[in-house]
Formats: structure tokens, sequence, C-alpha cells
């Protein structure tokens, strides 16, 4: 399960087979070798490059499930993009795969261009087989695929053992297989779940991925989503059963990766039970929900989970009538804002809701009305994300229309639209980052009252303080949390804000008390170490700090972030 798209591009007929010069017949030799020498040498290499270690490969790990005989001949190796990529190939090559098998992403492919580039100088003997969303689409604009051995296209849960087993030697074939395969949609019946490839280490100190669903009924054309039609559903049963092997092995961190959690009631009613059963053991669920869709039987469901258990990542993407419909993406305003206002008050779900900067036909000023709409809701966190042009996606039709500029290299980002100059994307992106750091941070949940909510334009008031920070520090990265308190009191005292000195540092030393820190910054010692002897303070913090750090080091439970965003 490198991605869950079909290919819909040019015809296989297009590509011409291009394989190793080893036949089939060699191959075989190699598998019998290593099969009849505990060496430690394995005849199939899972690679997975990840953006961090603590995500774990999901789609190799049902490549893994699902290699049938071939299953102990596998190991996988988990790399993150932070490494070189000849030290990535040298760990690779040590147990002297016949076969490697790499998932390209759109936060590795370059990194997978450079490690299949030195594979192929160094081991070309050895089979690659490339899969994933970024080389399931426009394939022929891609010249460094043909390094690779072979693609899959689509889902290769069933495609990649019938690949192995051909190019292995364990099946008789009259030809070499083609060099691209489509992997299709096959019957989730068919597909072995990935959940015991897990390893207990990976329970313990990764983010880990599960998935009741694949597909998308939806057609935003800005998503690889909504390519995937239809939806197909595992057997709840089944599934519920291997969510109750993970929580017996201590999972307790539960990342839903389906596309819309909430299409399916009858299926999301019976998941939302099954975990409601298991509240004791200290949960953490995170689900993406379409906004407008919250029937009565998940409203009721919801409100049983306690404080720091679930987050629901909601995407709204705009709030503009106009411009959803522009990209076939369903839009109800009313019911959208009435669900946010229930899940805000009447539940404790943590609510991480996601905007996009940049689409076609949307000024800056309709994405700040659609912000402001937004934050009026109260939701806990608004990622705000760059429009990206993915590969097979059909927003490349209003290029055109509206004069829309990507960048060529990963992950393709829109640089300026007709509506949206390249300074003012570039000005949003820090606005994106910013925001991130100080408002979805919840380490000034009392300063961002005076920074952003009580101004009368929140969005203008917090793209004034980006600007001004990002002169007054040149940093979008790496901004100590104690330089960044000192820049926030700064610009809050200055004019023309010119807030009192004594007020806004005394709100910026209780959200940093109550973000778990008790070294009180030097900024605000002038204005506070009088009416706040330090003993006293730090005494108070060291309850608070106890409390966030012992509540999020306990198994599956709720990250520090979000806990800080616990109560109104």
């Amino acid at each position: 399960m490198w991605n869950r798209n079909l290919w819909e591009g040019a015809s296989a007929g297009m590509f011409e087979s291009r394989l190793v010069s080893s036949s089939i017949e060699t191959t075989s030799e190699r598998l019998k070798s290593h099969m009849a020498h505990p060496t430690g040498n394995r005849s199939i290499l899972l690679l997975g490059i990840n953006a961090k270690f603590i995500h774990a490969s999901f789609g190799l790990r049902y490549l893994q499930a699902n290699l049938g005989a071939l299953k102990s001949e596998c190991v996988l190796l988990e790399c993150d993009i932070n490494q070189r990529a000849i030290d990535i190939v040298e760990k690779a090559l040590e147990t002297k795969p016949c076969l490697i098998g790499i998932g390209v992403y759109i936060w590795n492919a370059p990194l997978v261009r450079s490690v299949v580039h030195l594979l192929k100088k160094v081991s070309p003997q050895t089979i690659v087989v490339l899969g994933g969303p970024e080389v399931s689409f426009e394939i022929e604009k891609q010249d460094w695929l043909k390094k690779a051995d072979h693609i899959i296209t689509g889902e290769g849960d069933l495609a990649f053992r019938k690949l192995c087993e051909t190019r292995l030697g364990l099946v008789a074939s009259d030809s070499n297989p083609p060099w691209l395969i489509h992997g299709g949609l096959p019957e989730l019946s068919q597909v072995a779940f990935p959940y015991e490839h897990y390893l207990e280490e990976d329970l313990r100190h990764r983010v880990i991925y599960v998935e009741a669903s694949r597909g998308c009924p939806f057609t935003c054309e800005f998503c690889l989503s909504s390519l995937d039609a239809p939806v197909r559903g595992f057997d709840t049963d089944d599934f519920l059963a291997q969510m109750q092997g993970l929580l017996d092995r201590g999972l307790r961190h539960f990342k839903f990766v389906d596309r819309t959690f909430n299409l399916n009631i009858r299926t999301s009613s019976a998941i939302l039970d099954f975990f409601i059963t298991h509240l004791d053991k200290g949960l953490f669920l995170h689900f993406e929900m379409i906004p407008d869709r919250l029937p009565e039987p998940l409203k009721q469901r919801l409100t049983k989970f306690p404080p720091g258990c679930v987050q629901l990542e909601i995407g709204v993407q705009t709030l503009n009538p106009k411009i959803s419909d522009l990209i076939s993406r369903k839009l109800q305003v009313d019911k959208l804002c009435e669900n946010l206002s229930f899940l805000r008050n009447q539940t404790q779900a943590h609510l991480h809701v996601d905007l996009i900067v940049g689409l076609p036909g949307e000024s800056l000023k309709s994405f700040g009305e659609g912000f402001n709409q937004l934050l009026g809701q109260k939701p806990h966190e608004i990622q705000i994300g760059i429009l990206k042009r993915l590969r097979g996606t059909p927003i490349i039709r209003h290029d055109q229309a509206f004069q829309m500029v990507y960048d060529s290299e990963a992950p393709y980002e829109v640089l300026a639209t007709s509506d949206v100059s390249f300074s003012e994307l570039q000005r949003m992106k820090r606005f994106a980052r910013y925001w991130d750091l100080v408002a979805n941070s919840g380490r000034f949940k009392r300063t961002m009252q005076s920074l952003c909510h009580d101004q009368p334009n929140p969005f203008e008031a917090f793209m004034n303080f980006s600007d001004w920070l990002y002169a007054a520090s040149g940093q979008r990265h790496g901004i100590a949390l104690t330089k960044l308190v000192k820049l926030v009191f700064n610009y809050l005292t200055d004019s023309p804000l010119s807030q009192p000195h004594g007020t806004t540092a005394q709100d910026l030393w209780s959200d940093y008390q109550e973000s778990g820190k008790s070294d009180m910054p030097i900024c605000l010692r002038p204005y506070l170490l009088k009416t706040h002897p330090t003993k006293t303070a730090f005494s108070n913090q060291e309850v608070t700090e106890k409390t966030i750090k012992g509540r999020s080091k306990t198994p599956g439970k709720a990250n520090q972030r979000q806990l800080r965003h616990v109560g109104p």
C-alpha cells in the first residue's frame, strides 16, 4: 500500500520494459543461496525514508504483511530525510538483498532519487522497485525513474508480492514482469492487516497509523484523495479485533489515516463505541473528519471522551463558497460553523482545523476574511498550509486562467497566482510558521488576546506582528522560547500597541508557566520579581509542570502541546 491512487496518465504501452541484466533464473539461485545459508541476508528489503524518525512507515508494513511465503525473507529498514543518501545505501546493502522496494512521497522524493542513483552505481544487479504517489503520476516527466527496474502505481499490497514471486523465481513465468505495473484497487478482504509488523519499540516511541477505510468520495481538485474512488472499508469486526490486539500490546495512541472518518456513520460509531469501553487505559485518538457531517449518533459519542483523548483534524481549506465551487469542493458554511461550535462547546475534543493559502481565485483579503470567521469558532489550532500542486491532481486545469506558478521541486508549493503575489505568499509562509509557534503551540494563550483576538481584524493584526517578527529576528525556524517571549514582549509594549509593561509581563509569565517552564525569562524579571518572589513563582509552576509532564508521559496520552489547549 504505497499509496491509494490509481494512475490515470498515459498508457503503459508508452514505456518499454527496463530490467536488470540478470535473469530470473540467476535471481532464483541467489534466493536459494540466501535461504540455505543463515548469514543474516534477506532477499527483500523494504526501505522507508520517513520525514522524521517518529513516523513509522504504514505502507511498507502493508507490503511486508502481504508477502505470503516470502514474508520471512523480508526485512524492513527505516531511515529519515536527515540522513545522507550514501549512508542509507550502505545500510540497505548490508543484508545483500536481491530486491529493494522504496516508497516515494512528496517529502522524500529528492533523497530517494539520490539513493536510487547510488544503488544502481554500486550494486547494479539489485532489483529496485518504486511505488507511492510521487511515481504513480506524471511518470513520463520523471526521467530518473528509468533507473528503477519496476514502478508500481496505485495500491501495491498484492502487486508487490506477485512481482517479488516472479522476479525471485518462486513462480514460473514465460516473460519478465513489465517495467510499469498497475497495482489497481485490491479487494480489502484479500489484504492482510499490517499491525503485527509494528515492533514493541514502535508502539512505545513512534506514531502508529491505522485505517478502517480507504478512499474519499469527494473531488477536491488539490487533493490526491479525490482520485481514490470508490471508498472501501475493511470489515469492521476484523478491524476492531486488530485494534484490540494493539491495545493488548500496550498501544494507547492511535492515528487514523482514513480521509473521511465520519463518512460511514455506522462504522465510525462502532469504532468510537469500541474505544469508549477502553477509556480507562488513557487513550489518545486522532481522526480526520469532514466538517459538515456530524449526525446525532456521532455527537453523542464524542461527548463521552474526556479532555486530552480525542483530536479531530477538520479540513475546512476555504470559507469562500465561490472558491470552493471552483475547485469542486462541497461546502456548507452554516453547517460547518454549527458543527464546529458544537465540538468546541459540547465536547472535550481537540480541534485542529486546516486552511489553504493560494487557491485559484482566492485573494489574501478573501483568505483573511475566512481566517477571521474560522477563528471566531475558537478551534484549538488553525493549520495554515500553502497550496501544493501534487502530481496527478486536477488543480492544474486552473493554471492558465489564474496564472498559477508552482515550484518545480517538492513540495511543489504555489509561488504566485493572479490574486496573490510572490511577496504576499512569502509573507503568508512566515505568517503560517509564526502562527504555529505562537497560537497553535498553546504557549501564549493569554498573550494572544492582546496580540490578536481583541483586535478589530485578527488576521491583519497577526500579519502585522508576523512582518515585525521577521524584520526583528530574521528567522522562521530555530527561535528559542525565551527569545520568542522577549520578542513578543517588545512588540506588545512598543508603539503602536503600547501595552502596559507590567500587565504584559504578567500575561507572558503566566503563559510561560502553564506551558511547563519554570525559569523566568530575563526580559520579564524587572517587572515581576518584586511581586513574584522566585521561590513562590517556581514552586507554583512545579505543580503545573508535573501535572503536564505526568499526563503527557502516560503511554498514548496527548502530547504537551495538545494538553496546553485543555480548558477554555
